[in-house]
């Protein structure tokens, strides 16, 4: 195996340098060992000098120069399949519910190609969710991307939980929970709520909380969507996964961004940010062997719609719900405007 050392380390962002000119690829996995545990970084830029600049996916608290690095030779990879149902992951893949690890089962690398669009099926259904304002004034479509936009406090995570315990009992296939940057509090709350009402056997859980470093904040929706993709794909079933919240994920990528040397964009977010959304988004589609169909809370910065972080989300959406705090202080929940909110199947007649 390729061995590397530490040359730098600057908060999440670490450059290892390699004594040959074999370098490992971008988004490859890098490992460093410290206390006994083997902590991971992904590979972000070849600096030259034989020396690549990484972003960790653990705290980097410890690390130190001439840390001896080991090249895995292949990118972040986690377990699918039926195992994964009724457990809890963190970005690697590895169980954080307390019960064993699925190191034996089947493994994919979190990093891949979106279907081609002689795959992607184009037949358009609706998805009920039996929440009457949504099913009515901007339905959703089954193998569609939905998001729900609000500031903060308006219920997005609420609304997602109805979803889910309306959507998983009554559609009865798979579903995959995302936690990307939020409150590791709701999280508790939706394993213990998902425990009681018996949703638990068809869901599996991912999560990389507010507490985590952003590398793990930035590829936990990657892993989240990779187990969709598995059930999609090979077992050919319809799969609903949902994110909360994709705003974190665009901000974990502004957290590393200026530590990889970028210069910013609007607003102070990413140069890539538009790059990024897309990678993640066109992964989320139909083909003739099932769907993935995605509930997305998006956060909006301000009750600001126009801030480029969920202004870049909108373009890749089959269907909006908006939130609105006036509607909040009127105590009527959920608190969906139906002139902002839209749905790509309504029809204009």
């Amino acid at each position: 195996m390729n061995k590397g050392k530490i040359v730098q380390v600057m908060g999440p962002v670490v450059d290892v340098e390699f004594e040959n000119q074999d370098l490992p690829y971008i988004k490859d996995a890098l490992t460093v060992e410290l206390n006994g545990k083997k902590l991971v970084m992904e590979v972000a830029q070849h600096i030259g000098n034989n020396t690549v600049r990484c972003i960790m996916l653990a705290s980097s608290d410890g690390l130190c120069k001439d840390m001896e690095v080991t090249a895995t030779g292949a990118g972040i990879s986690v377990p699918v399949g039926k195992e994964t149902l009724g457990r809890l992951f963190n970005v690697l893949g590895q169980t954080i519910d307390g019960g064993e690890q699925l190191d034996d089962s089947k493994h994919w690398v979190i990093h891949r190609d979106p279907p081609s669009f002689e795959e992607q099926s184009p037949v358009v259904e609706i998805l009920e969710t039996g929440i009457k304002v949504i099913d009515l004034l901007a339905p959703y479509a089954k193998g569609g991307k939905i998001g729900l936009f609000g500031g903060a406090g308006v219920g997005k995570t609420v609304l997602i939980q109805e979803l889910i315990s309306n959507i998983a009992t009554e559609h009865g296939g798979y579903s995959i929970f995302t936690g990307v940057g939020e409150r590791s509090r709701e999280g508790n709350d939706l394993w213990t709520e998902m425990k009681e009402s018996g949703v638990l056997e068809k869901t599996a859980l991912v999560f990389g909380q507010m507490n985590e470093p952003p590398g793990a904040r930035m590829r936990v929706a990657e892993t989240g969507l990779t187990m969709a993709e598995y059930f999609r794909d090979e077992e050919h079933q319809n799969v609903l996964l949902f994110i909360d919240n994709i705003f974190r994920f665009t901000q974990a990528g502004s957290e590393v961004s200026a530590l990889l040397g970028r210069m910013p964009s609007a607003v102070g977010y990413q140069p890539t940010l538009a790059t990024e959304m897309g990678e993640l988004q066109e992964r989320i589609a139909s083909t003739k062997n099932g769907s993935v169909t995605s509930v997305q809370a998006v956060y909006v910065p301000a009750d600001d719609l126009t801030d480029p972080a969920p202004a870049t989300t909108f373009a890749h959406l089959d269907a909006t719900t908006v939130l609105s705090r006036k509607i909040v202080e009127q105590g009527i929940y959920p608190a969906v405007d139906p002139l902002e909110s839209t749905s790509r199947i309504l029809e204009a007649d």
